[in-house]
């Protein structure tokens, strides 16, 4: 009689971050009452009892065998289990009811990736423990035992070993030592054995999949991957352990055999070149390589040769988008394969099969599913392609007999450049970076551009910086991009550095991308390559002229040029030909806050977590429209200087607060306004690009979109002309509104919509559920043509709705305000600044005792009795409100330029050209919490 324990070894992402904690399982002999297995399975209660969610029993008593067996558990992770070889023990000498040190050791799992590995057994003596994992493979890939070492031995009188001792870099909770050692030892009677690179030589293999944040840090299915890589690399879980689906013994019968073998054979690829030892890029550089391109992989030429037509179509094309998850149009079918099929296992729960093109691993699902399928992999962070089918099978057959349904990559999708309706209303950037020193001083220039694709617009400028990365920190906090790209060898340490400091800053995380340099190198030939390619057609004036106001052109154009490279790939030629070109200031004509004063003052995310409570921008937010949601977002990071349009907005506001009649009416239109800014990017992106209808089976899925989007916005510009013709009266009481909204082109453009909305009528006036016919495409291009002659003119219909909408919301905040708030009188900077505040409190963060609000006077500058005052020191014990107040003085300074109500009694100030912040990092306001004694000091210049 004897028992068994094994520890088992959770499939994780191959990171070097630490993984999960090993499943444990302990059983006992038969002679025992019961099998505690609660800690492998937390299905089973501390009494031993199955809860109701368990879905089944796995481990059973063999009486004749007189052993436990779990072979279905243990085979999937081809571990040797005592069914399988009888001669061989892990553990000898009874057990008495006591649970061993290895049952309630605590650790990480490693993963076992091939199947012809075995775990560790113990022989029948128990004179020793045998490690059968450093087996050799021959030329067939078949076991060998030579490389099979006797590792140590021991007296049989030991029941166990000191599992503590597997690994000595973690301590007795499994958490890492700092200074751990990188041996792996398994200590028995003062002996030791090897380190896990000669066990386990294929850890270190992270080469294929695509570089996202879901491979960084695997987050639980079904969720969004939006968080960081340091908090959640513990989340991973093995697929077997991670559903719930019911498990039944792999040697049932001989169809759970079939099963476990075809389960093993999907573990490992058919193909040495995608072999981790093997595997080289499209020059023939392994990973080691410093100039080693991990998008592409080199595919032996015999090995093409080889290949079937339908292999040669699909990895002639994944060679060059290793990066990319690419779906494989076969039939009414996408399909998936080997490392990307390993993904949509992982992701998705697809259940992986030996099949597809080539007899390889695989998994797929219908064309009716595939869209919702991109959606989930592009919310984890990955790159989804489509290879589509470019003619159907009757016309292949057609071509000849032995002719092959021809296929072509038609589009790249990538969480950076969605465009779809459920990417929420702020705006998804894409950031390129280009960094140029320059000679005369040393200091740090940044050429930038910057893609919101859903727009179709494209932002261009550039900055100086120094050693501190202030101005490239305001930059990304202010663009907040989903994805930034880069020279990989063209970024200093310094700039680096900053750009995972703000990576991680806020709720939605930045994805890294280093880039060959070849794309950002020569700024002659992007400009030959624009011309050539009639790229940025859509710009009003020419595209250089973006370029106009820029510290240095050609770094702005090598960074252009990167960003069209990127695009080039991705298939996105709609936002080359059709984009639109425009510059893009950091700080210029603005109050200067740079990226650590953004993230102090918690501006957009706040230092708890990221997200948006508790800070200014939500408090702001009470806009309607999703294009006033993000012009509210650019107002913010650029408050004004100029006290006449400060005035202006201040006006607007007061107007909306003394007549709440024209905000009702106001509020009510605004409602029923789709996102007007995007459905006009995505209606200007179909010029000149009518060959996607074209295409088989998805040519008129295609073309009934595009038909929904035109006349969606026609629709939504029926309702803003409506409205801003409304606004343009001045019977509402409120001049300076009908001011604001005063187009000269509008009657002309109200002319206009209505003959659209006859066309529609005419063409397509079910268009939320239309037949398509014949002519459908031709007609739709005529429209669609007319409509963008004017799109300037729409922009313009656009911009005044999204102003209109930003100053509602500011009246509405001041309304709904539970303190005292006051419009600022903004003074002209005659001989000194001044800022006079009464009352002044925190707009949004206020205690919750029954004191209420603790409000302060401040006064700087001349004073009533002409002494002039420009610093003012606050001293005062922890948790005593000095970091509140300083933060209330720069937020209502911000608030002020904004054109917005302040939170005081009355507030004189001049304009502020600049905040500087150093405040403790930790400060949470919000909740009450300081966590560190730092000292706080702020300017305002």
């Amino acid at each position: 009689k004897y028992s068994r324990g094994t520890v088992l070894f959770a499939e994780h992402s191959t990171d070097t971050t630490p993984p999960q904690e090993p499943l444990k399982f302990s059983a006992r002999s038969s002679t025992d009452e019961f099998v505690r297995a609660s800690t492998l399975f937390p299905e089973i209660g501390s009494d031993q009892t199955l809860l109701q969610e368990c879905p089944k029993k796995l481990s059973s008593e063999c009486p004749s065998n007189q052993y436990v067996q779990a072979n279905s558990v243990f085979e999937a992770f081809d571990v040797q289990t005592p069914s399988q070889d009888p001669l061989k023990r892990i553990f000898s000498g009874p057990f008495h009811g006591a649970d061993t040190p290895l049952s309630e050791y605590r650790s990480y799992p490693i993963p076992l990736q091939h199947p012809s590995k075995k775990l560790s057994s113990g022989s029948s003596s128990g004179e020793y423990l045998r490690a059968v994992t450093p087996l050799g493979l021959d030329s067939n890939d078949t076991p060998t035992a030579k490389h099979s070492k006797k590792l140590f031995s021991g007296s049989s009188d030991h029941s166990y070993i000191k599992a503590t001792n597997l690994f000595p870099e973690f301590d007795s909770n499994g958490t890492p030592l700092q200074n751990h050692s990188n041996k792996f030892s398994v200590s028995m009677n003062s002996k030791n054995i090897g380190a896990p690179a000669t066990l386990f030589p294929e850890l270190d293999s992270v080469l294929l999949k695509p570089e996202t944040p879901v491979t960084q840090a695997v987050a639980p299915r079904g969720k969004r991957v939006q968080q960081d890589q340091c908090m959640t690399a513990n989340n991973c879980q093995s697929p077997l352990w991670g559903s719930n689906k019911k498990v039944k013994s792999a040697h049932c019968s001989p169809a759970g055999k079939m099963v476990h073998d075809e389960m093993a054979e999907s573990a490992r690829s058919k193909f040495e070149w995608l072999n981790p030892l093997n595997i080289r890029d499209a020059n023939k550089r392994r990973p080691d390589d410093p100039l080693y391109d991990k998008r592409t992989l080199f595919i032996p030429p015999d090995a093409l040769r080889k290949m079937s037509t339908s292999q040669k179509q699909y990895w002639t094309i994944k060679c060059k988008y290793m990066d990319v998850l690419l779906f494989f149009k076969v039939g009414k079918f996408y399909e998936l394969y080997e490392v990307d099929a390993e993904i949509g296992q992982k992701e998705l729960d697809w259940k992986m099969t030996i099949s597809g093109v080539g007899k390889c691993r695989q998994v797929g699902i219908s064309e009716s599913g595939i869209d919702n399928a991109v959606e989930k992999l592009l919310a984890r962070g990955y790159k989804v392609g489509r290879i589509e089918q470019m003619e159907s099978a009757a016309q292949a057959k057609a071509r000849g007999p032995n002719s092959v349904i021809e296929r072509k990559l038609a589009h790249v999708s990538t969480p950076s450049t969605a465009a779809d309706s459920n990417i929420g209303p702020d705006a998804v950037h894409l950031l390129a970076l280009k960094e140029v020193t320059l000679a005369s001083n040393g200091s740090r220039v940044y050429g930038f551009a910057f893609l919101d694709y859903a727009a179709l617009k494209i932002w261009v400028g550039s900055l100086q910086d120094d050693d501190s990365s202030a101005a490239l920190g305001a930059l990304l906090v202010q663009v907040s991009p989903r994805e930034i790209i880069y020279e990989s060898s063209g970024l200093s340490r310094e700039s680096r550095k900053s750009m995972i400091k703000y990576a991680s800053a806020g709720s939605v995380k930045m994805q890294l991308t280093p880039l060959p340099g070849t794309d950002f190198s020569d700024a002659s030939q992007i400009q030959m390559l624009v011309h050539s390619k009639g790229y940025f057609k859509a710009s009003t004036d020419s595209w250089l002229s973006a370029l106009d106001y820029s510290v240095n052109r050609d770094a702005v154009i090598c960074a252009l040029g990167g960003l069209i490279g990127h695009l080039t790939r991705l298939m996105l030629d709609d936002a080359l030909k059709n984009g639109e070109v425009l510059p893009y200031n950091v700080y210029q004509t603005c109050l200067r806050m740079d990226g650590q004063t953004l993230v102090n003052l918690e501006i957009f995310g706040n230092n708890f977590d990221g997200g948006s409570s508790g800070t200014l921008y939500k408090h702001l937010n009470h806009c309607i429209t999703a294009s006033g949601k993000r012009l509210l977002r650019r107002w913010i990071c650029h408050p004004l200087k100029d006290v006449d349009a400060i005035n202006r907005r201040l006006d607007i506001v007061e107007g909306f607060i003394q007549h709440c009649g024209v905000g009702s009416v106001t509020l009510e239109h605004l409602r029923k306004i789709p996102d007007l800014e995007r459905l006009l990017g995505r209606v200007r992106s179909t010029v000149g690009l009518t060959s996607a209808v074209l295409l088989p089976f998805v040519g008129e899925k295609i073309l009934k979109r595009r038909i929904k989007t035109f006349c969606m916005l026609i629709k939504g510009l029926r309702v803003a002309i409506d409205l801003l013709s409304a606004l343009r009266r001045e019977d509402h009481g409120i001049p300076a509104l009908s001011k604001s909204v005063d187009i000269p082109t509008l009657s002309s453009l109200d002319e206009s919509v209505h003959q659209f909305e006859e066309a529609i009528r005419i063409d397509f006036e079910q268009y939320q559920d239309h037949d398509i016919k014949d002519h459908d495409a031709t007609t739709l291009a005529n429209l669609v043509e007319h409509f963008v002659g004017k799109a300037t003119e729409w922009s313009l219909v656009i911009n005044a709705i999204s102003t209109v909408d930003v100053l509602r919301s500011f009246a509405a905040m001041a309304l709904s305000s539970f303190g005292t708030m006051c419009r600022p009188r903004i003074l002209l900077k005659d001989k000194s600044p001044i800022l006079r505040m009464k009352g002044l409190w925190h707009p949004y963060a206020f205690a919750e005792s029954g004191t209420g609000l603790v409000p302060n006077d401040l006064s700087l500058g001349q004073d009533l009795l002409g002494h002039n005052r420009f610093a003012l020191l606050l001293t005062g014990p922890n948790m005593g409100g000095k970091s509140t107040i300083m933060r209330a003085t720069c937020l209502a300074i911000v608030l002020a330029q904004l054109g917005c109500y302040v939170p005081c009694i009355s507030c004189e100030l001049t304009l502020a050209d600049s905040i500087f912040t150093r405040l403790g990092a930790t400060d949470r306001i919000m909740s009450g919490e300081r966590y560190e004694m730092t000292m706080t000091l702020t300017w305002i210049v």
